[in-house]
């Protein structure tokens, strides 16, 4: 706690821990939540023994609990219609624009009762390349426009410290191995670790040409306009409460609009380490980088996993322990080098409400609380087929 709020001088923007990211990075941020006409910035400054006379109540001593109380459903409400924008063309619009070019002749077709997408390879590409931009972008540009972030506020583009993506690269390397140990030995892993499981497209009529032009979409391009949503804006308005919260709310909600159980844990621990590398590093570059790699691992799994031959010089227990090993000897000189000396960190916020009491505010707020209720109902059918 500063000297100013010993004296009983509250200033949650002052107070905020500036030192993990550039000068110009928070001199925009500062002057974005100093807008009195920001309803999505936590901006409170007061004596905390002064109080204010208010008509049929008397004397009232306004509070930090208040403020904070007042701004998170503000950028809950804009997070929920974002999420929801993101689930509406992934499970709604995406289906009908398919059925409407199946009318139109085109060989492509759809199921609206699970996510099955079938026809030509062509098509199938073009609809699920479409589809995923659009889920994606147009959340992202509703974020843009609502919170009214500056450029370099929204995205995070200084690197302070380029040992801090080396932590974060390792510790995907790290999560990737871990997660994929349990069905390593299984004989249902080719299923489990089918890199195009989440699309369910009839992938037999794929030839190498659509396989490559999708790979590079998904691993790339998905994986660049999906940090920007989770990591951009939605990042940056949850952050005035602190690092730890924003991590954790943007890591929940990339697994929840997974819409499947199966591939939660490990998006969100993904996410995790995504966010706090980027935090760390002080750039957008380091979550992208974590993205790809742990889509890139996944790819490496699956083409492991079917290849048979002989001229496959690598298997896949000893691409996994190569991987983990690589993740550990990155992870312990991140550690040495960063985390012991101390070069950098997360900003912290100490909320007089528990981190469950803040949840619970997300949890409460319309629309976010239908995207959690049609995600985890969406899972739950997934399950059953």
């Amino acid at each position: 706690m500063s000297d100013e709020s010993k004296s009983g001088i509250v200033d949650v923007i002052g107070e905020f821990d500036y030192s993990t990211q550039h000068d110009s990075y928070n001199e925009k941020y500062k002057k974005w939540r100093r807008n009195k006409d920001n309803h999505c910035a936590f901006n409170y400054a007061a004596n905390k023994n002064e109080k204010v006379y208010v008509d049929s109540k008397g004397f009232v001593a306004h509070s930090v609990e208040e403020a904070e109380k007042e701004t998170l459903p503000h950028i809950f409400y804009i997070i929920g219609i974002s999420a929801l924008i993101w689930v509406f063309t992934e499970d709604v619009i995406g289906k009908l624009g398919i059925s409407l070019f199946t009318l139109l002749g085109f060989d492509i077709h759809t199921n609206f009762f699970n996510s099955s997408i079938y026809g030509g390879s062509m098509e199938i590409v073009a609809a699920l390349i479409s589809v995923s931009v659009l889920k994606v972008a147009v959340p992202v540009l509703y974020a843009h426009i609502k919170f009214k972030l500056p450029s370099k506020v929204e995205f995070m583009r200084h690197m302070n410290n380029s040992l801090a993506l080396v932590g974060a690269i390792a510790m995907t390397l790290i999560v990737c191995t871990a997660a994929s140990l349990p069905t390593a030995y299984s004989s249902e892993s080719k299923e489990i670790y089918d890199y195009f499981r989440s699309i369910d497209a009839d992938l037999y009529v794929w030839d190498q040409n659509e396989f490559l032009m999708y790979t590079i979409f998904d691993v790339v391009i998905m994986s660049i306009i999906s940090e920007m949503f989770f990591h951009g804006a939605m990042f940056a308005a949850l952050r005035q409460f602190g690092d730890p919260f924003a991590i954790v709310v943007t890591s929940l909600t990339a697994g929840l609009l997974t819409q499947d159980f199966r591939a939660m844990p490990v998006t969100i621990l993904v996410s995790l380490v995504a966010g706090y590398g980027m935090v760390s590093s002080g750039s957008l570059f380091t979550a992208i980088s974590v993205s790809i790699v742990y889509k890139m691992y996944d790819l490496a799994l699956i083409i492991l996993e079917t290849d048979s031959t002989d001229k496959m010089p690598l298997t896949r227990n000893l691409f996994m322990m190569t991987a983990l090993a690589v993740g550990i000897i990155g992870f312990i000189v991140f550690w040495i080098g960063f985390v012991r000396r101390k070069k950098g960190g997360i900003a912290r916020y100490s909320s007089e409400y528990s981190r469950w009491k803040r949840f619970g505010f997300a949890i409460k707020t319309f629309p976010y609380s239908a995207v959690v209720l049609i995600c985890l109902a969406y899972a739950c059918v997934r399950l059953t087929q």
